[in-house]
This record gives C-alpha cells, sequence and structure tokens, in this order.
C-alpha cells in the first residue's frame, strides 16, 4: 500500500514525455546530472574551519603587503 507500480511509473513518465517534449528531456537529465556531479563535489571538499583573528599573528609577507597598499 503507497507503493509506486509499474502502471503508475509509465502514467508518469508518459505525462512527463507530454509536458517537456522527447527532445527537451536529454537536456534536462544532462542539467540534473551536472547538479548532482556537483553537488557531490561540493560535499567531499574538505572545509577550512581554522581562520585568523589575531592581527599580530599576521606574516612578514602581509604586514610588507599592508605597507605597500597604504
Amino acid at each position: 500500500m503507497g507503493g509506486l507500480g509499474a502502471p503508475e511509473i509509465i502514467l508518469i513518465l508518459a505525462v512527463v514525455l507530454l509536458l517537456f517534449g522527447g527532445k527537451k528531456i536529454p537536456e534536462l537529465m544532462k542539467g540534473l546530472g551536472k547538479g548532482v556531479k556537483e553537488f557531490k563535489d561540493a560535499s567531499n571538499e574538505p572545509t577550512s574551519t581554522t581562520t585568523t583573528t589575531n592581527p599580530s599573528a599576521t606574516t612578514t609577507a602581509e604586514r610588507r603587503d599592508e605597507k605597500t597598499t597604504l
């Protein structure tokens, strides 16, 4: 009870085909695939949680860059 059977899936596919047409469906699937790939890539990237909030912890190169931009 509540599951999708073969007739329901065929009906859904027929409605999608009628709404979008045969030429547009491959483009939609390509976009969906790219989105899923980008999501997986983004979720696998390591996140950096270390931030420098102490202004005296800057390196000499950063201080030199600050002086040249002032």
